[in-house]
């Protein structure tokens, strides 16, 4: 039985990993050792550790990491306190293999502290880029860090391979999150409208606005051309919150202003099945979170992303990208919400998917036919041909 270690530290990353770790406790033999950290512990952000322990995982830690500030000085000492706690951890509970994920700072925590260790660690989510946070050296970062690699597209791939790892370790699976979107079963309106007090027989937007954390100077003027340009616009608004980043309280503390005088929901924690089924209702995604790019193809959901955020993933057809500007967001809402603009995604394709395995398939797959010896942590610096 091999010990796989699974690091997970928000809601985001929870609803990703979900049918993985299924996968992971199903199979005997796999023991699933669950490490939560970030913002899963924070009543301020929905405590959403409550969900995995609803879907009846057993946590083997919690390490706490998030403050109670979103300044520079926080963040750095939130990655801090977490190298702290999963050095903690792992001097208890060391897997045979580490699993990460993405982009976040908590995330690069726990693999700078498994590299004593010697713990093999395995990446899903390389290569891609983020030009607008610094996720982006962090996801790198984590790439330098990791022995296996599960890339969503060829082209991730090849850029992960461009840093040097070893194309042998290097497996690209199509994007997890997408696992779930056709096959979990989805939410009716009227548990949601139970649930979350969620009325969606009116056309509305689903809007997530995340920090910019290589602008995060720009944040109140960002959030609140964003508010200006819905104002315009007239739907009703779902909002899901933005995560633990430079500035988000900032924009929490905008949108729950806003709400109060307007008939839309700020919800702190959807949960990854109830997430995926208010989209399949939305007129559109708004705002930069990575679901309109990665996850809204899949079920032909028009995407308007602000900003540079997402700059520089691939994108579908579904995907308009505008500015920050009021004007130019309406625009763009106007344009995605239109039936014109809607009956063209019919025969969309989503990059992000794998037509001939499952992510989950192949992800398990490797953790099970890896060696775990010696050689699987000792790399070797793969020189790429630059001389085309």
């Amino acid at each position: 039985m091999r010990s796989i270690g699974v690091v997970s530290t928000s809601r985001a990353d929870y609803g990703i990993y979900f049918p993985l770790l299924r996968s992971l406790q199903a199979d005997p033999e796999f023991a699933l050792t669950l490490y939560v950290s970030g913002t899963h512990l924070s009543p301020e952000f929905g405590l959403s550790i409550r969900s995995i322990e609803a879907d009846g995982f057993d946590i083997a830690e919690k390490i706490e990491v998030v403050l109670s500030s979103d300044s520079p000085q926080s963040i750095a000492t939130s990655m801090g306190l977490g190298l702290i706690g999963f050095g903690q951890s792992f001097a208890k509970y060391r897997p045979d293999i580490l699993v990460v994920l993405g982009d976040r700072y908590e995330m690069l925590a726990a693999a700078l502290a498994a590299l004593p260790f010697k713990i093999p660690i395995a990446h899903i989510a390389g290569g891609e880029l983020t030009e607008g946070a610094i996720d982006d050296s962090l996801r790198h970062s984590l790439s330098k860090l990791s022995h296996l690699h599960f890339t969503a597209t060829r082209e991730y791939a090849n850029r992960v391979i461009q840093l040097g790892e070893d194309p042998n370790r290097v497996f690209v699976t199509g994007a997890l999150g997408l696992d779930n979107i056709l096959t979990a079963p989805r939410l009716g309106t009227e548990e949601l409208q139970r649930r979350f007090g969620l009325d969606l027989n009116e056309p509305f937007l689903l809007v997530t606005f995340h920090p910019v954390t290589l602008e995060f100077e720009q944040t109140e003027w960002q959030i609140r051309e964003l508010l200006a340009a819905l104002d315009l616009a007239g739907f009703r608004v779902v909002f899901t919150m933005p995560n633990a980043d430079t500035a988000g309280r900032i924009i929490a503390a905008n949108i729950r202003q806003w709400v109060q005088s307007h008939t839309s929901v700020a919800i702190d924690n959807f949960g990854s099945v109830a997430y995926r089924s208010v989209m399949c209702h939305a007129a559109a995604v708004v705002g930069n979170s990575s679901s309109g790019i990665i996850e809204a193809p899949s079920i032909k959901i028009p995407a308007v992303n602000i900003g540079t955020r997402q700059a520089g993933r691939i994108r579908a057809r579904n995907v308009i990208d505008v500015s920050y500007e009021r004007n130019e967001v309406l625009k763009a809402i106007r344009l995605a919400t239109s039936e014109e603009f809607r009956k063209s995604l019919e025969t969309l394709v989503n990059p992000y998917a794998n037509e001939s395995n499952s992510a989950v398939s192949t992800i398990v797959r490797v953790l099970k036919s890896i060696p775990l010896d010696d050689s699987l942590v000792r790399k070797r610096f793969y020189d790429v041909d630059v001389t085309e």
